[in-house]
């Protein structure tokens, strides 16, 4: 794994307790933890259960006992760790987005696709979509619930730039991060909307603002938050997202991501209308789904709410008894599950990096569309590959 801080502490936590609770094909040995700190890093490696350390990632990555290379690190050095990764026949999991430009998300599909030929297999980490209820939105609408999507609202909202106040750090920075609310953010609304309605953004018109253009420089950081100190610097990104969208059926969608939505800690809403019904989700109530059924009398109609704990719904039966919740780090544990498998039967995990492309996608017209004053903006999907399904590699160990 590169990288050991927010993500990083999420993902570990997702390999040390994925084989303990699911029973799993091959038995991942977290081998490698890197870093570019050698103190920092041996430290991380010991909290987070690494075997050992490095600060060279090419280094790791042509070494022969290493299958699988997970990227944790901010968004400009995705494209490089992974094609590089991908070269050396190793499977990669990479953090969303994807990457930091839609040039670099291209190579690094295309790279997937060559690599998915030889054995390698990719994924991005798009981990909301192993929330048991949003799996279960997805099954639903597949299954024809709601009818055919009419309308699609998606918010994702918190809190934590709001204070003027808060310190820099480098997701404030458009050369590390790619972009502000709208990749960080934004991205996991666009791939939750594709998944769940399993169609994808064709065009958008947006607007992009940035609220405080500069900030103190951080003296300490933590996952989100940090101190500030005296010295002040740029914010090179946007603070706030807001996107009117086109589905590929016609279908119009609405889209809002913002680090500056006060008492919003963590709130990913999306709600799906249908001809028939609608489905509707909150993060923050995590465990629930809630669903309209069109064909109810008038006297009882409203929305359903559905405890998503019950143990033939999606990932659930591996852990505790119905009616008890599952929290924010057990999508990352869903997240190498599926990868593992997928892994194991030689088949193309999702989402690929193709689909990683097609959010990349949105990402690059809602700034185009941004730029030219809201200018309806079409998503150009051409020399997107639909993904390829390889041969079984012997990757990750063999479970006793």
């Amino acid at each position: 794994m590169v990288g050991y801080a927010f993500m990083g502490r999420a993902h570990s936590q997702a390999w040390r307790v994925g084989p303990r609770f699911f029973d799993l094909p091959r038995d991942p040995v977290m081998q490698v933890l890197v870093g570019r700190s050698p103190d920092r890093a041996a430290e991380a490696a010991q909290r987070l259960g690494w075997a050992e350390v490095d600060t060279d990632w090419r280094r790791v990555v042509e070494r022969a006992d290493i299958d699988l290379v997970d990227i944790c690190t901010p968004g400009d050095t995705h494209a490089e760790i992974a094609t590089a990764a991908l070269a050396a026949g190793k499977h990669v999991l990479v953090e969303k987005p994807m990457a930091n430009t839609l040039a670099e998300a291209e190579t690094m599909a295309a790279a997937a696709r060559a690599a998915a030929a030889r054995g390698a297999l990719s994924m991005v980490g798009f981990s909301y979509r192993r929330v048991p209820a949003i799996t279960l939105a997805r099954d639903l609408v597949a299954e024809g619930r709601i009818g055919q999507v009419r309308q699609v609202r998606a918010q994702y909202l918190q809190d934590w730039l709001a204070d003027p106040e808060a310190p820099l750090s480098w997701r404030l920075d458009k050369s590390k991060a790619g972009s502000g609310a709208l990749g960080d953010i934004g991205a996991h609304i666009v791939d939750l909307t594709h998944f769940i309605t399993g169609q994808r953004v064709v065009g958008v018109s947006a607007m992009l603002d940035t609220f405080v253009a500069e900030r103190p420089v951080a003296t300490s950081s933590g996952a989100l938050r940090g101190t500030g100190g005296a010295g002040r610097g740029p914010v090179t990104v946007d603070d706030a997202a807001v996107f009117l969208a086109r589905l590929s059926s016609g279908a119009p969608a609405t889209f809002e991501a913002t680090r500056f939505a006060w008492g919003r800690k963590n709130t990913i809403r999306i709600e799906v209308s249908g001809t028939t019904g609608a489905i509707a989700f909150d993060f923050e109530d995590m465990n629930v789904l809630n669903i309209f059924d069109a064909a109810d009398e008038a006297r009882t109609a409203g929305f359903r709410r559905i405890l998503v704990t019950e143990p033939d719904h999606p990932y659930t039966a591996a852990w505790w008894p119905a009616g008890h919740g599952l929290g924010y780090e057990h999508s990352f544990v869903h997240q190498v599950v599926d990868l593992v498998e997928a892994v194991a039967a030689g088949r193309q995990p999702t989402p690929s990096f193709d689909d990683g492309l097609a959010v990349q996608r949105v990402l690059d017209a809602v700034e185009r569309s941004a730029a030219s004053r809201s200018t309806f903006t079409s998503v150009d999907d051409a020399g997107a590959g639909a993904g390829a399904t390889a041969s079984p590699a012997a990757s990750l160990r063999e479970g006793a």
